[in-house]
């Protein structure tokens, strides 16, 4: 039998907090589902942002989680939807663009971006 954990969400979207009871064994948003609570999400495979929080307090284990970067997980960030408690927690949604910029915006607005080579014309 599988341990679980108490978890906080506060959804700073709408003020709101949740208190949500989590297997060991399961992703936190899909517990948040089966238990009656809507939180944001979009890909459900750890690839995008739209999940993100940040971690308060407690533990949280997301192997899968390729949409946020190993500097951003020691930041305290985590993905719901590829996130499995290690213990109690306490957990803030965060604003999606926000996350977004940090994991992805060194890779945009370097500068102007060079017109290759025109297509040979046959």
């Amino acid at each position: 039998m599988s341990q679980t954990y108490k978890i906080k969400v506060r959804d700073r979207n709408n003020g709101k907090e949740y208190t949500l009871q989590v297997p060991e064994d399961r992703y936190i948003l899909h517990s948040a589902e089966h238990q009656g609570t809507e939180l944001p999400f979009s890909c459900r495979n750890g690839a995008c942002t739209t999940c993100a929080v940040r971690v308060l307090s407690g533990e949280i284990y997301q192997p899968e989680a390729i949409g946020l970067s190993p500097e951003l997980r020691r930041q305290g960030y985590a993905l719901l939807c590829v996130s499995y408690p290690r213990s109690d927690l306490e957990v803030e949604t965060q604003d999606e663009d926000e996350v977004y910029e940090l994991q992805f915006g060194r890779f945009f607005a370097k500068g102007k971006v060079k017109a290759g080579l025109p297509l040979d014309e046959d």
